[in-house]
C-alpha cells in the first residue's frame, strides 16, 4: 500500500510536469491544490465546533506554508529533473528526522545526505540550475516547517479536519500568486487533468498510507517515504525520459540512504503534505 501511495504520487507530478508548459509551474500548483481543497471541504466537511480561534489560525498558517511548498517544488520541477528535485527536496524532512532522532548515529545521517547534494548539484564541474535547486531546497525547508505544524494540528484537531481548512487556505493563498493569464486560459479540458492530478494526488496516496499505517511499524513506514526520491527517478527516467547520470543516481542513493538511516531512528511519524507525496 506504501509503496503504491508513491507510484500515485510520482504519476501525479508527471501529469503536474506535463501542465508546467501549459499553464506555468504557478497555475500547475494552484490548480491542484485548489481542487485538492475542494475534496477534502467535499468529503470531510469540517465543522466549527471541531475547532478554537488558535487551533484555526494554526490551520491557518499550515495553509499558507503548504501553498509555499507546492508553488516552490513546481518551480524547481520546471529547472530541474524530477529525481534530482525530489531528492533536494527531500532534505528538510530528513533534517526533522535526524534532529528528533536518538542514537550516536543519527548524525552521519546528514553528513551522508551532504554528500548526496554535492554528488547531484556537481559543483566541480558547472553544476545544476542554482536557482531550480534552491527552489527545491526551500520547498524542503518549509516541508520541514509543515512537519511540525502538522505534528501540532494533528495533536489538537481531531481526525483529518485540520487538512480540510488548511488545503482550501492553501488554494486560496496560491492564488495569489498565478498569473491573470491562467485563469484567462483556463479550458473544461485543463480543469478535468487537474481533477485527475488531485485524485493521484493526494487523494489516492492519502488513502493508501491511511491502510498502510494499519499494519506497518513507524520506522518501517518512514523508510518506505524515504524511498521516494528513487521512486522520483525511476519514474522521471521512464515516462520522462530524463537522465540523471551516474553522479545523480549516486546523489539520489545517498540522500535515500541517508533518510532510511534517520527513519529507523526513531522519532515522531513524519508528516508527508499531501500536494508533494
Amino acid at each position: 500500500m506504501a509503496i503504491g501511495a508513491q507510484v500515485s504520487v510520482q504519476l501525479g507530478m508527471v501529469v503536474a510536469i506535463g501542465l508546467i508548459d501549459r499553464i506555468g509551474s504557478d497555475g500547475t500548483a494552484w490548480l491542484r491544490m485548489a481542487w485538492a481543497g475542494v475534496l477534502l471541504l467535499v468529503v470531510v466537511r469540517p465543522r466549527p465546533s471541531a475547532f478554537t480561534w488558535r487551533t484555526f489560525g494554526m490551520c491557518v498558517v499550515l495553509g499558507c506554508v503548504t501553498a509555499a511548498i507546492s508553488l516552490l517544488f513546481m518551480a524547481s520541477l520546471d529547472r530541474l529533473s524530477l529525481g534530482t528535485a525530489t531528492a533536494l527536496e527531500f532534505l528538510g524532512p530528513l533534517a526533522v528526522a535526524a534532529v528528533h532522532g536518538r542514537g550516536r548515529h543519527r548524525y552521519v545521517w546528514p553528513g551522508l545526505a551532504a554528500l548526496g547534494v554535492i554528488l547531484l548539484c556537481e559543483p566541480f564541474s558547472g553544476g545544476i540550475d542554482a536557482k531550480g535547486a534552491l527552489l527545491a531546497i526551500a520547498a524542503g525547508i518549509c516541508w520541514a516547517a509543515y512537519i511540525l505544524l502538522t505534528q501540532r494540528v494533528g495533536d489538537e484537531v481531531a481526525g483529518v479536519n485540520g487538512l480540510a481548512i488548511s488545503m482550501p487556505v492553501a488554494g486560496l493563498v496560491s492564488s495569489l500568486f498565478v498569473s491573470t493569464t491562467v485563469f484567462e486560459n483556463m479550458t473544461p479540458e485543463l480543469l478535468l487533468i487537474g481533477l485527475g492530478m488531485a485524485v493521484l494526488l493526494p487523494v489516492v496516496p492519502y488513502v493508501l498510507e491511511l491502510v498502510a499505517l494499519r499494519s506497518l511499524t513507524t520506522a518501517t513506514f518512514g523508510t518506505l517515504m524515504a524511498l521516494e526520491p528513487a521512486f522520483a527517478l525511476v519514474v522521471g527516467w521512464l515516462l520522462l525520459e530524463q537522465d540523471s547520470g551516474v553522479l545523480g543516481i549516486l546523489g539520489i542513493a545517498a540522500v535515500v540512504a541517508a533518510g532510511i538511516g534517520a527513519a529507523r531512528g526513531g522519532g515522531r511519524e513524519m508528516a508527508v503534505p499531501l500536494e508533494v507525496g
